[in-house]
């Protein structure tokens, strides 16, 4: 877990219509409910269902730049595995690849349309961002949709070892 003032750098990445941009906001919205500094970019291929779809998150104590630099990905965070090949050099020699966390979610999640839940689940057991704050910035990012099905499938995945 991250406990330092550094600035924390994380790649979301996938396809149109997986969840990639809803999951970046909720993980702005945790950090900044925490009290963090944060930028996000959006990136966006196709305009489709479908197209590539990655968006850029950066926190800490004070953050310039939304844009993760080549090679400095704290996390990769893929939805779509041949996604997560293309992105990888975004990846810090010592980054943690949740690529073993979809492939897990894939596998046991009935309704794949929490996947995205589950992967923030999966990547909050790295950051210093309290449980709280997460389940604030579930609830606010939901709307109300889905937010209890969502609440339960972050906790899981955020238990698993």
């Amino acid at each position: 877990m991250q406990t330092n003032n550094k600035t924390t750098n994380i790649l979301f990445c996938g396809t149109g219509g997986q969840g990639v941009l809803k999951a970046a906001e909720i993980v702005c919205l945790a950090a900044l409910y925490d009290g963090h500094h944060v930028k996000k970019s959006e990136v966006h291929g196709m305009a489709q269902r479908g197209g590539s779809v990655e968006s850029h998150v950066r926190f800490g104590a004070a953050v310039s730049s939304p844009i993760i630099e080549e090679g400095a990905a704290d996390f990769l965070v893929p939805f779509y595995k041949s996604e997560r090949d293309r992105l990888a050099f975004y990846l810090a020699k010592d980054g943690v690849d949740l690529l073993e966390s979809l492939n897990c979610a894939e596998t046991n999640l009935e309704n794949k349309k929490f996947i995205n839940t589950y992967m923030l689940g999966a990547l909050s057991k790295h950051l210093n961002i309290s449980k709280e704050s997460w389940l604030k910035a579930l609830e606010t990012g939901f709307k109300g949709k889905f937010v209890e099905e969502n609440r339960k499938i972050f906790l899981e995945a955020s238990q698993k070892i």
